[in-house]
């Protein structure tokens, strides 16, 4: 089978690399004597079980006769594979893509509900077109300007298939964003327009907390996104971010909980959707 080139992993792709982790476990075999199964090392195994390579047929075949799989079980998912190592729709976009972003926008694309916190801007999912444009002049200096139009049409392509599927889209930021002048004065008269547009919609909840707001328990944290996605094998993910450091994909159902009861706690004190946006 002819390996697609890595552009971060699809949903479809996670949960076989779940249900192959799965099966192991609970064939008792051990990583290394799956490794053996396929003569390679054990870290092939938990790159596979990871989603971190492509799902080749032969290896994976191998890997369910060693756990004693039945064929009721194994050929569903010998028949999933061309579909989970088909690319992302992402993929045309992943030269602009920080290694990170490819790792968690094939959970975003298959999410049910997108929660998220950014502590000083407006967040992503939200940005116009030109405000976004205006944040990449200063985060990536030294693109090209046809790189930085192409990081606005991934992000317009993400809100556009959000919107496609009916996703809910709740986010949360302090009424400082609407301070923080990105761009000229009439990007940021646009980017105010369209979250007042934005608040109508259906799906989409805005909360937006106070300049004299006192303390939450988000207060500090850095941009914070919970995603849940309809596929029990996968549960909610947890990202993150902290700019120009690192960015953590969470999936440990505990370090999870523990970040959306904060956040909860968070939109609990802060003013309830509908509120009109701060001066």
């Amino acid at each position: 089978m002819r390996m697609r080139a890595r552009s971060g992993p699809t949903v479809e792709h996670r949960v076989l690399a779940v249900r192959l982790r799965m099966l192991r476990e609970r064939a008792g075999v051990s990583l290394r004597a799956a490794a053996e199964a396929l003569d390679a090392h054990p870290a092939t195994v938990r790159r596979i079980e990871r989603a971190e390579t492509g799902l080749d047929a032969r290896q994976v075949g191998e890997l369910l006769r060693c756990y004693g799989v039945p064929p009721a079980v194994a050929e569903p998912i010998m028949a999933g594979l061309a579909a989970a190592n088909l690319p992302g729709w992402w993929h045309r976009w992943r030269d602009t893509m920080e290694a990170w972003q490819q790792e968690v926008i094939g959970v975003e694309s298959s999410a049910s509900l997108v929660r998220t916190w950014h502590p000083a801007l407006v967040p992503e999912l939200l940005r116009t077109p030109a405000y976004a444009a205006a944040l990449h002049r200063t985060q990536y200096p030294e693109d090209s300007p046809a790189r930085r139009e192409r990081r606005v049409e991934l992000l317009r392509e993400r809100r556009r298939r959000l919107c496609e599927r009916g996703a809910t889209l709740w986010a949360l930021f302090p009424a400082a964003a609407l301070h923080t002048r990105v761009g000229d004065r009439a990007t940021m008269e646009g980017q105010r327009a369209a979250l007042a547009e934005a608040m109508k919609e259906q799906h989409v909840t805005v909360q937006v907390v106070p300049l004299d707001h006192p303390p939450h328990p988000l207060t500090g944290v850095p941009p914070l996104h919970i995603l849940r996605v309809p596929a029990p094998e996968i549960g909610d993910q947890a990202v993150l971010e902290t700019p120009g450091v690192r960015v953590d994909l969470i999936d440990d159902p505990e370090a999870v909980t523990a970040h959306r009861i904060r956040l909860d706690a968070a939109c609990a004190a802060a003013p309830g959707p509908g509120a009109p946006l701060p001066e």
